[in-house]
């Protein structure tokens, strides 16, 4: 049982995510803001946008007043076939996911107080945990739960930001984190009952919601006419558990968003050209429902603070 549960669990994570792991950096965006996702995230040492929030608070205030818009067209495809099944492989078959198109919406606001302090904001969301597949022809779905199999991940930060000069060419920046998230499973009736009672996600629970909140904090420095560098770090979000999957995620339901931390560095080449270079780390290993490795499942149930995750590295 615990064999069967533990293909049944590497299957979820295979079937979930394809695809959208490599389009982003895990279940974070590439890049916050358009112009960052179009630089591929490199905005640490930018400020051509309000999206700081979710970059660099600190590089606000070099921002001005500004409003930005915008939309991102999410599109992973993902699709999953079997064959050499029992029974004259009546568990055979090609299946594709029916949710394909994910539109993730952001907005940031600027607004400067004085020369050296700013007031915004930063909304944008996270995602990439997204599937939908129809059934077999027998009813039954590809990890052998019934009717349709999938997971819906859905994360809405909001980040208040104020950001101030210490000197001339240099800021830092505050912004305290605002989250919510709300998650899905369906089809996996096989994975049974956990030790506390709870179905693993295997009754169609429906969606199940949760809070909380971190911080972030920043640093911009123009080093020079042509050069700018940055800093940022968040704290790990501690979330609300996810009570209806309590018996799913590794302790208890637990779903935290990782802390993590990024460097960059911009140089202006010319003035129709700036080189922008990051670093980013996301301590996906603070987040046990996350980072567990699968085979936990061999020596402890699923949902236990020990039970088994995704297996994710930092």
């Amino acid at each position: 049982m615990k064999l069967k549960k533990l293909i049944g669990l590497m299957a979820v994570a295979g079937f979930a995510l394809p695809g959208a792991a490599m389009a982003t950096n895990g279940y974070f965006s590439s890049g916050y803001g358009m112009k960052a996702n179009g630089m591929g995230g490199a905005a640490t040492a930018m400020s051509d946008d309000a999206f700081g929030g979710a970059n660099n608070p600190a590089s606000m205030v070099f921002a001005g007043d500004r409003l930005d818009l915008g939309v991102t067209l999410f599109s992973p495809m993902r699709s999953a076939s079997r064959t050499g099944t029992a029974a004259g492989g009546v568990l055979n078959g090609d299946v594709s996911s029916d949710s394909n198109y994910f539109p993730v919406p952001e907005f940031g606001y600027n607004k400067m107080l004085n020369t050296n302090l700013s007031l915004g904001v930063t909304v944008y969301g996270n995602g990439g945990m997204n599937s939908d597949y129809a059934p077999l022809a027998n009813g039954s779905n590809f990890l052998g739960g019934a009717g349709r199999l999938g997971v819906d991940l859905m994360q809405l930060i909001v980040a208040p930001t104020v950001a101030f000069k210490i000197a001339p060419n240099h800021s830092i920046g505050i912004s305290p984190l605002i989250g919510y998230q709300r998650f899905k499973a369906e089809g996996l009736q096989g994975f049974g009952v956990d030790s506390n009672g709870a179905a693993a996600g295997g009754d169609n629970l429906g969606y199940d919601h949760s809070y909380g909140y971190g911080l972030r904090v920043g640093y911009m420095g123009k080093i020079t006419p042509t050069i700018t560098i940055g800093a940022a770090y968040a704290t790990k979000m501690n979330m609300q558990k996810f009570d209806k999957y309590k018996g799913l995620f590794a302790e208890q339901g637990g779903f935290d968003m990782p802390e993590n931390y990024n460097l960059g560095i911009a140089f202006k080449a010319t003035p129709d050209l700036t080189l922008a270079l990051d670093y980013q780390r996301i301590n996906y290993s603070g987040v046990k429902s996350i980072a567990n490795p699968s085979t936990n499942i061999l020596s402890a149930p699923l949902g236990a603070s020990n039970g088994p995750g995704f297996g994710w590295q930092d």
